[in-house]
């Protein structure tokens, strides 16, 4: 019987963005479209040569590590939070951090490549769905022709996938939100950040996005912003 074996890999960048923590994140790439994302190359992998070629495309597969997702074990089944929570599903049929090998896998829309002085080339993207300093592992261009097949079947994920909701922002609040942000925050809250099995009416939420705390409550399709205020939790604030 052949031994498992080892594969290493390193991170060849880390990707920027406006989210801290993973709270507020959402669930898949592409569905914020507004959200913006700067990826920084490591010293050896900043030669242009790398890069020939890229803005031929209009879209990017990032592979990334869940580094904020590791564990000594592994479990078969994990709980998906559209699910609410409660229901187990194979771990392989889903896109849960907790996996044997905790890899992530994002379509981006590439939103440009410039020359920072002291960064190298930076690649700029939109949709992504990653915590701010997630380390990126390797960058694929997506390829409509056989990377997209709509008449694929969904399994339980399409069954929540038309989940949205209707947000209000008081104009107090929405006054302190940047004119850059304002569209990519209005796009985050219409996801629902929520766990999937919380629905207390009553109940303030809250997320760091950009170096602003969102507050907000829902009830039944409403998401109501109760409060903005100042972060200095790191997170890329343009």
């Amino acid at each position: 019987m052949k031994k498992t074996e080892t594969v290493v890999m390193r991170a060849i960048a880390h990707i920027h963005t406006g989210f801290p923590t993973k709270f507020g994140i959402p669930r898949q790439s592409g569905l914020v479209k507004a959200l913006t994302g700067k990826i920084i190359f490591e010293p050896e992998y900043r030669n242009p040569d790398a890069f020939r070629g890229l803005d031929g495309y209009s879209h990017l597969w990032l592979l990334w590590d869940f580094h904020m997702a590791h564990r000594s074990v592994w479990e078969p089944t994990v709980r998906p939070p559209r699910l609410g929570g409660n229901q187990r599903m194979g771990v392989f049929a889903t896109r849960s951090p907790f996996r044997p090998n905790p890899i992530g896998l994002s379509c981006v829309e590439f939103a440009g490549l410039e020359t920072d002085p002291s960064d190298g080339p930076v690649l700029w993207v939109r949709g992504a769905d990653l915590v701010d300093n997630t380390p990126i592992l390797d960058i694929k261009p997506y390829l409509p022709m056989t990377d997209s097949h709509p008449d694929a079947a969904t399994g339980f994920a399409g069954k929540t996938a038309a989940h949205s909701l209707r947000v209000l922002i008081p104009d107090t609040c929405e006054q302190k939100i940047p004119d850059s942000q304002r569209q990519a925050i209005r796009e985050i809250l219409e996801q629902d950040p929520r766990p999937g099995y919380q629905h207390d009416p009553d109940r303030v939420y809250g997320f760091v996005y950009a170096g602003m705390e969102i507050r907000f409550r829902v009830t039944g399709d409403v998401l109501e912003v109760t409060e903005i205020l100042a972060s200095d939790s790191s997170g890329m604030k343009e």
